[in-house]
């Protein structure tokens, strides 16, 4: 077979990189390992503090707020309610925009709920990221000692490729460990949120269906209100 030239320099440039690869392909597979057992422990502590709220409650707010009597006793109601502290200050500030008209209102509602949205989005962006990426790393730390481990069987050489399988196992152990604790903690916390947001949504337009009507008050008004 006729080589061709430049061949060798190239292909001698690719183990290098490949090579070069390991290492940090280790650290990635460690700090994923370390970031998933950290998770799990804060699945574990975010579930022994969560308000699980059942659907009548969220039945029962809903009516409560839909005859509060005067819409500016709105913020009275959602007090006592046995949800989130996060939601109760989300649902407030929708309250307190008596000085706005509804549209205005309605933008501000959306840009609240858009906010959460993100926030939710960051705390599962990491997870979904090491779910992707674990498996990934452990299938590239198991290709890339088996090269050399290779060429030192062809030499003979058992206690090298052994070495070589070590690593490649190890490397797929832990990727794959990784990546499935969490795929657990994205897909339990993802149900969590989207029940948390569906419930802030139906709260929130509950409250703007009751304020729709409300005259906005006049800037001396609320200045006077203060």
């Amino acid at each position: 077979m006729v080589a061709v030239p430049g061949s060798e320099i190239l292909s001698a440039a690719l183990h290098v990189v490949s090579q070069s690869l390991l290492i940090p392909v280790i650290v990635g597979l460690l700090l994923f390992m370390g970031y998933a057992i950290i998770s799990l422990g804060g699945l574990l502590s975010e579930y022994s503090n969560r308000i699980k709220i059942e659907v009548n409650e969220i039945k029962n707010a809903i009516f409560s707020m839909s005859n509060p009597g005067n819409p500016e006793k709105i913020t009275e109601i959602i007090e006592p309610l046995k949800i989130p502290e996060s939601q109760k200050e989300i649902l407030t500030e929708i309250a307190k925009t008596t000085n706005l008209n509804s549209n205005t209102r309605e933008a501000l509602a959306r840009k609240l709920i858009e906010a959460e949205e993100l926030k939710i989005a960051k705390s599962l962006e990491k997870t979904d990221i090491i779910t992707r990426l674990g498996p990934t790393l452990g299938l590239m730390g198991t290709l890339i000692p088996m090269g050399p481990g290779l060429a030192a069987l062809g030499a003979g050489d058992i206690q090298t490729l052994a070495q070589a399988i070590i690593v490649a196992f190890d490397t797929t152990v832990v990727g794959l460990a990784a990546g499935g604790i969490s795929y657990v903690i994205s897909k339990i916390r993802r149900r969590w949120y989207e029940e948390y947001l569906s419930n802030l949504e139906a709260l929130a337009e509950t409250i703007l269906e009751v304020m729709k009507d409300a005259t906005p008050k006049t800037a001396e008004a609320t200045w006077r209100s203060k």
